[in-house]
């Protein structure tokens, strides 16, 4: 069977998905002039990297560098056509990079294995093989599923992302947390249509262990390399500043006990990386090893899968 005949896109993406070995040259019987690598990074992430790679059938390579899973993640990446490599854990910056650099094309569109593209942003991105890229860059809005509800408000939503990048004229930027594609001077960056869905969080139990065991650890540590130092006045304050934030300013209060949740959770890790930097400080000043395993699998995503 031939699925580069399918007129219609829906049922495109079902021939793909029933014969993953096959990669779309060709979207509704019109050659695609803009050829886009998608990547992924992976850590034990069986339960997500089906629906992650279907969302992304409609790309003409997908590379998924996993950092030595121990579930069956290679396993289905490889039965769905993703071309597979195998990196010990660097960090997220440097696992992004690496996947970007082994990509076949220039132009690099990066999901992580909990989100999934929108009909929509398939739509827009699939549009630019038509009418041709008018920037170096796409930014693309994040909205995530929270409590059974989509999130609109508490700064979760457009929370937007500059996902689609000619890697010519970008590169990945070298933080902790937080990663995030960085042009260069000069490139031109606009915006897509359409939603990356964001998947992160299962419970207030999950999210409680992302902030205490990934989240603020990280941002502890970022923001001693980037300079900044705790106090007692931050730490009584950053908790009760950033929820008003979350909550009033950045109208979380329109997603009814899911938007009161995440201002505490906000709340709860702004207080927590400010007390971890005075940690920190207090850690180097005495000479001691200031957070050795912070940018560790182990810390940073293998604990936050049960």
């Amino acid at each position: 069977m031939r699925c580069t005949t399918a007129t219609d896109l829906l049922l495109t993406v079902r021939c793909f998905h029933s014969y993953p070995h096959i990669r779309p040259a060709i979207i509704r019987g019109r050659t695609n002039s803009v050829k886009i690598s998608a990547t992924v990074i992976t850590f034990n992430e069986e339960e997500n990297i089906s629906a992650a790679l279907e969302s992304l059938s409609w790309a003409d390579e997908i590379v998924v560098v996993d950092s030595e899973s121990t579930d069956r993640t290679r396993e289905i990446a490889t039965d769905f056509g993703a071309k597979v490599l195998v990196q010990a854990w660097t960090g997220f910056a440097n696992q992004k990079q690496f996947a970007t650099t082994q990509a076949a094309h220039n132009w690099i569109f990066s999901l992580d294995a909990d989100e999934r593209v929108s009909p929509e942003l398939q739509e827009s991105i699939l549009a630019l093989g038509d009418r041709g890229v008018t920037a170096d860059g796409y930014m693309v809005n994040r909205r995530s599923f929270y409590q059974g509800r989509w999130i609109q408000g508490g700064g979760w939503y457009p929370d937007r992302q500059l996902r689609l990048f000619d890697r010519r004229r970008a590169s990945w930027k070298q933080r902790l947390i937080h990663e995030s594609v960085e042009m260069n001077s000069g490139a031109r960056v606009t915006r897509l249509t359409g939603d990356i869905l964001h998947y992160s969080v299962k419970d207030a139990a999950h999210h409680h262990r992302m902030i205490g065991e990934r989240y603020a650890p990280l941002a502890a540590r970022q923001m001693y390399n980037d300079g900044k130092r705790s106090s007692v006045l931050k730490i009584a304050t950053a908790g009760p500043s950033a929820f008003l934030q979350s909550y009033l300013l950045k109208a979380g209060f329109r997603d009814g006990l899911a938007g009161l949740t995440i201002a505490g959770f906000a709340a709860h890790h702004a207080f927590l990386k400010h007390v971890m930097l005075w940690e920190l400080e207090k850690k180097v000043a005495a000479g001691e090893s200031p957070l050795a395993a912070v940018n560790s699998p182990q810390t940073t995503q293998s604990k936050l899968k049960s």
